[in-house]
């Protein structure tokens, strides 16, 4: 799961070298980044029914050698289509991984355990997503054996040989109890659906926005309807639907799914456009900027950590609490930028960085516990590859929507005052959102959190 999440930003900062080294184009760039973001979303519902069909442990361990191989093919790309190429693959890889991850824990970890356990798979995700900027702006500037920008995708090569040789020894055998078969129809129409919605989100702006990217996005919903649909009248003739439609009648998986996705929509378009303003903005260099979230890292860590305690208290309540603590620090940035405008300096930011940090560690991993820990350890290679989705789906749709407005508010002489001032549009409606996740979850039960 860590590896997963750093390659989605370890990539952003990598993207000054690419232009350099492999004279990467602009339109290539955003397939390097997005690409990888639409396989990764629109193959994880068929990630985790192949879980479910062959065992979560020994489609783990496959994904990993995958994910690994893909990333060398990345290392040593000698051309922008080379790269864009593995990427779509790596992307790929990764659907094939980290739905067992989920999996595993629903379908080995009782109840009265599941709760702490997926806080660690959030602690996980989280650490991933700010190590993308930390660890891969240290890789950037050590330039280990001259290797550059190739050496965040290496990295995953000895990473993932060793996450192997720990789960043949260490993940116990786990399926689901059912034999479900394969559902082709339904996994085009979910990926095809994600894919008329992704491509023009990611490629819209640089092609300033022609039909086809209006055209695109108008047939998403209507050929998920099609494809929920026949998901429906293939339940009623005895099938196996990819889309295990149950699941949505539980209010706790609907209410948590679209709370999820409120939640990664804002982190993913944060940590862009905190990493845009850092880099491209203040002038940091990559490793300098990494240093400079390390304020929203720690207080992540350690309320993720901590969050169990909450939802033990709070129950579901702790996930609205993080929400909104997440908006005040969102509202913070905001009002930082507006106070210091072309002056702002990059510690600045740490105290509403900081408590953005202390809001998402709080809710991010309590609501994937709230999400799943009640799903049947049948369901569980079903749900979390749903519940996945939507967090992938969630993170390139804040990166292409709140990037479309930060781009926007640039302008076309961009400067140190123009950046902060994107920043505070695009934080600005990233806060209104997290407001409207806090009600969101007020919608699910107080004791789904709860862990009793």
């Amino acid at each position: 799961m860590f590896m997963a999440g750093f390659d989605i930003w370890a990539v952003n900062v990598a993207a000054p070298s690419l232009v350099r080294d492999l004279r990467v184009s602009d339109a290539s760039l955003q397939l390097i980044v997005g690409g990888y973001a639409f396989m990764y979303a629109s193959g994880m519902v068929t990630g985790g029914r192949l879980g479910d069909l062959f065992g979560y442990r020994r489609m783990f361990m496959i994904g990993v050698v995958a994910f690994a191989l893909a990333s060398l093919l990345c290392g040593v790309s000698q051309s922008p289509g080379e790269l864009v190429a593995a990427r779509l693959v790596q992307g790929l890889t990764g659907a094939a991984m980290v739905p067992q991850v989920l999996a595993l824990i629903t379908a080995t970890f009782p109840p009265a355990e599941r709760v702490r356990a997926l806080a660690w798979y959030g602690v996980t995700m989280g650490l991933g997503f700010v190590s993308g900027q930390i660890l891969g702006g240290g890789l950037l500037s050590l330039n280990v054996f001259g290797l550059s920008w190739r050496a965040i995708f290496l990295v995953n090569v000895p990473v993932g040989a060793a996450a192997l040789i720990a789960s043949w020894k260490l993940v116990p055998h786990a399926w689901s109890k059912r034999r479900p078969r394969l559902d082709p129809v339904g996994a085009i129409g979910v990926s095809g659906s994600l894919a008329l919605a992704l491509v023009p989100l990611t490629l819209g702006r640089d092609e300033h926005w022609p039909v086809w990217t209006w055209v695109s996005l108008s047939l998403a919903l209507p050929l998920l309807a099609l494809t929920v649909l026949y998901e429906r009248r293939l339940a009623r003739h005895g099938g196996d639907p990819l889309l295990d439609l149950p699941l949505f009648r539980d209010r706790t998986f609907s209410a948590g799914l679209v709370a999820n996705f409120g939640l990664t929509f804002f982190f993913g378009s944060f940590m862009f456009v905190l990493t845009l303003l850092l880099q491209s903005g203040l002038g940091q260099q990559p490793f300098h900027a990494g240093v400079e979230t390390l304020p929203l890292a720690a207080t992540f860590s350690v309320m993720s950590i901590l969050g169990p305690r909450f939802a033990a208290r709070l129950g579901a309540r702790s996930i609205t609490l993080g929400a909104l603590l997440a908006a005040i620090g969102t509202f913070g940035l905001v009002y930082t930028g507006s106070r210091y405008g072309h002056h702002l300096n990059a510690w600045e930011l740490a105290p509403a960085t900081a408590l953005i940090g202390v809001g998402q560690g709080i809710a991010l991993p309590s609501l994937i516990g709230a999400v799943l820990q009640h799903v049947q350890p049948a369901r569980a290679g079903a749900a979390a590859g749903i519940l996945t989705t939507t967090q992938q789906f969630g993170i390139a749709s804040g990166v292409a929507i709140i990037g479309a407005v930060f781009y926007g508010s640039l302008g076309a002489a961009p400067g140190r005052g123009t950046f902060v001032h994107a920043m505070e549009t695009g934080m600005l409606i990233d806060a209104i959102a997290l407001v409207v996740v806090a009600a969101v979850t007020l919608l699910l039960p107080k004791r789904a959190s709860a862990g009793r």
